[in-house]
């Protein structure tokens, strides 16, 4: 007789339920393998963002995220050291280039005044002639100052004084008249005496009774102060 079996139930036998349980695993790997790469996506998204977004949060730009671990008023106080240390480099190299070109215009002021101070006195010697060492060149000379600094006279009158009072001698000195009792000898080619050699001295001249030019000018201009010119004396003066 055989075993009855209820009506709408089937018997499984064990080679039924083992095959069953590979299935639900089979599926439940699938399941899993298939939401793991979706969830792995989603996180990865999330923490890339986060940043991004704080970073937007707090000011906007990107930049405030490499100062994730500030606050905000520290971020500004750097921003603010920052742009004043970069103001302060700015002014200093503003400073140091305005030093730089003062110190060049000052350069170049010096070396044109000196070019033009050389070249002055490159015109001064060109118009200056060259006169001989001799009693020709002397009086040559003396007429020459003297006619720059408005003194009268002439070659003929000079040299005519010069013959009688000194014979042409620069060096020569009267040590038995009047003068050379008092202590002051006449001297030179005009037979100067110091105080008056001392007072109508012409500036540019040696200050040396003996020197020919000098006391050619000296004499002159004292002949001018009291006669008019050398030209009206003919004896002693």
């Amino acid at each position: 007789m055989s075993a009855s079996r209820t009506p709408g139930h089937s018997r499984l036998t064990k080679a039924h339920k083992l095959s069953l349980a590979g299935v639900a695993t089979l599926s439940a790997a699938a399941v899993a393998f298939s939401l793991v790469p979706a969830d792995a996506a989603e996180a990865e998204t999330t923490i890339s963002a986060a940043p991004v977004a704080w970073a937007q949060a707090v000011n906007g730009t990107q930049t405030k995220a490499l100062y994730g671990h500030l606050s905000t008023q520290q971020v500004i106080a750097s921003a603010n050291a920052k742009a004043a240390a970069a103001k302060a480099a700015a002014a200093k190299a503003a400073a140091k280039a305005k030093a730089d070109a003062d110190a060049k215009a000052k350069a170049a002021a010096a070396a044109k005044k000196a070019r033009e101070q050389k070249a002055a006195a490159s015109r001064s010697a060109a118009r200056t002639p060259v006169f001989a060492n001799n009693l020709d060149g002397w009086i040559k000379e003396a007429l020459f100052i003297m006619k720059r600094e408005g003194i009268p006279g002439s070659y003929a009158g000079i040299h005519r004084n010069i013959m009688r009072e000194s014979s042409g001698n620069p060096m020569a000195i009267n040590n038995w008249d009047i003068n050379a009792q008092n202590g002051i000898p006449s001297k030179g080619l005009l037979q100067v005496i110091y105080p008056t050699f001392k007072a109508y001295h012409v500036k540019g001249t040696k200050f040396d009774q003996y020197d020919p030019v000098a006391n050619i000018v000296a004499a002159c201009n004292y002949a001018a102060d009291r006669y008019g010119s050398m030209d009206n004396v003919n004896s002693a003066y």
